[in-house]
């Protein structure tokens, strides 16, 4: 083949962290075909979706069975009901957002790594431990990235203290993927006045507003200003099991920029492009989700993940390992005992307790030394996992 290959697919690792993490547990498990494991560790959902959600996939399906009300492509951004639908789920914890600005997708992830097709060779500045995407996806495509450390001064919540008015882009994600923590509205609104002031851009991560319970912000519009510098992606992955389902949203307000060459024209240009939409099922099964009655089943099934959150932290208080997470958000980001590594304890606790864990190094410089433990487990795993962990450490 003699065609010229993106050489910046060489700046990233070749593997990803969770397959690196998913081949170590296969060849334990092969090496010891009679040890049980136990994974705390890939943030998968393992309730089913909520009844409202089936019934309304059961009939948008049957709906695809009639030539009457069958339904071929998707509009480009959505269908209007669902785009309207999102636009009340925000209104509901006291945010306004038009539905016009709302772009429904297949999830976040997809969104975050796409989003940044937009731009030409800007700064990007990340948190560091740091959800891998929001690094990979820059290096592909040639950017520098500047992190920003978090650590157990700033409670793993960094602030734009200390740098340069340099515009950038600025990735944040609260309650935060893979430490837990989640920012306050005074420290979401330093970063938007860091961003209004520097011309920054901010993409906001809110895939796991739905744990919040603290009163800090679900949403980055939550603070003045944030609709002149900021985007918001959003899934319902976590927030509804749709994990397997896929369906998710970017919010673009029109107040961001001017002209046509501006982030909404541009991502509705891009998403007309590159994207062919969300089949009808799947976004009559959102709708469902963000009903009433279906967002009330499914926070009870984030109740449940908030129990299993619960009970790891309380074996963490009981040995005296510093942690954060757990309470608004399904993670608990710990500090490996005894010094050791994150891989290191990684094995440690395969090998001792056939319990699986994330490395936290894998996130990250700042990471070195952490551990991420997910409360995705059904409660029998979970309960069993603490039991094991009791006795180890």
């Amino acid at each position: 083949m003699n065609v010229q290959l993106n050489e910046n697919f060489a700046r990233i690792k070749p593997s990803y962290l969770f397959s690196d993490v998913a081949k170590r547990v296969r060849e334990y498990s092969a090496a010891h075909p009679e040890k049980k494991i136990l994974r705390l560790g890939i943030g998968d959902v393992t309730l089913p979706l909520a009844p409202t959600v089936i019934r309304a996939m059961h009939k948008a399906t049957d709906e695809m069975a009639d030539a009457a009300t069958f339904r071929g492509y998707a509009p480009e951004y959505g269908y209007d009901f669902l785009r309207e639908a999102v636009a009340r789920h925000y209104a509901s914890f006291g945010v306004t957002v038009s539905p016009d600005d709302v772009f429904i997708s297949d999830g976040a992830k997809s969104d975050l790594g796409n989003f940044v097709d937009l731009f030409g060779d800007v700064p990007v500045l990340v948190p560091d431990p740091v959800y891998p995407v929001y690094v990979d996806s820059n290096l592909m495509a040639g950017r520098n990235v500047e992190f920003v450390e978090g650590n157990e001064k700033n409670g793993f919540l960094p602030t734009p203290a200390g740098l340069s008015d340099t515009p950038r882009l600025i990735y944040l994600c609260s309650p935060n993927n893979p430490t837990g923590a989640v920012y306050s509205a005074a420290g979401l609104a330093e970063w938007v006045k860091f961003a209004l002031r520097t011309g920054s851009l901010i993409l906001f991560d809110s895939a796991y507003e739905a744990f919040v319970s603290d009163g800090s912000p679900k949403s980055i519009f939550a603070v003045k200003g944030a609709e002149k510098c900021a985007v918001e992606f959003c899934s319902l992955s976590k927030t509804a099991g749709f994990t397997g389902t896929r369906c998710g949203w970017t919010v673009v307000p029109a107040t961001l920029g001017d002209g046509k060459l501006a982030p909404k024209p541009m991502w509705e240009r891009r998403q007309a492009t590159k994207f062919n939409g969300v089949p009808y099922v799947v976004q009559r099964a959102a709708e469902a989700a963000l009903s009433d009655e279906g967002m009330a089943e499914c926070m009870a099934n984030i109740a449940y993940y908030k129990e299993n959150a619960a009970l790891i932290a309380a074996l963490l208080e009981k040995k005296g390992i510093p942690f954060t997470g757990g309470l608004s958000s399904p993670y608990l980001w710990l500090k490996c005992p005894g010094g050791m590594g994150s891989w290191e304890f990684f094995d440690y606790l395969l090998s001792k307790a056939q319990v699986v864990g994330t490395p936290g190094a894998g996130f990250g410089g700042a990471g070195e030394g952490y551990f991420r433990l997910t409360a995705f487990g059904s409660r029998e795993v979970t309960r069993e996992a603490v039991q094991r962990l009791d006795k180890l450490l």
